[in-house]
């Protein structure tokens, strides 16, 4: 059994998520939970206006789980999702290993930047300063 993260989007019928909230997306969570699937990072993302009605519905609610399950478990989770109520639309994508730390930490909302980014700004506000210094000394 190939365990693997995936990075679900769900599109939520806004009218049940703002009835009750915390009902729809446990719903979501407990398809995945159900499954043997484990929850790294689940998080309301925004409501707005869909480009397009959907089963009649103008408006819809994000939100974005990351999640490992087994790759053998995704058509049953496909199903379920599909099966749900409150889910009018998903998007399942399986995570690149290498990128699944800097992704669930940004769902978290603990990133900063990276050290060498930090670095690079560090060097150019120093190369800043000595050209200020050369100009003062002509």
């Amino acid at each position: 059994m190939a365990t693997h993260c995936y990075d679900c989007f769900f599109l939520f019928d806004s009218n049940k998520y703002n009835r009750d909230p915390g009902g729809v997306s446990a719903a979501a969570q407990k398809i995945i939970e159900d499954l043997g699937g484990e929850i790294l990072a689940s998080r309301f993302w925004e409501e707005r206006k869909l480009a397009y009605p959907i089963n009649g519905h103008v408006k819809g609610t994000y939100w974005i789980t990351y999640f490992n399950l087994d790759s053998l478990r995704v058509p049953e989770f496909n199903r379920a999702c599909q099966l749900n109520e409150s889910i009018l639309r998903f998007l399942l994508t399986r995570v690149d290993p290498r990128l699944t730390e800097t992704l669930v930490a940004h769902a978290l909302g603990k990133v900063s930047a990276p050290a060498e980014e930090k670095a690079t700004v560090a060097v150019a506000a120093d190369a800043d300063d000595d050209d200020d210094e050369i100009e003062d000394d002509e």
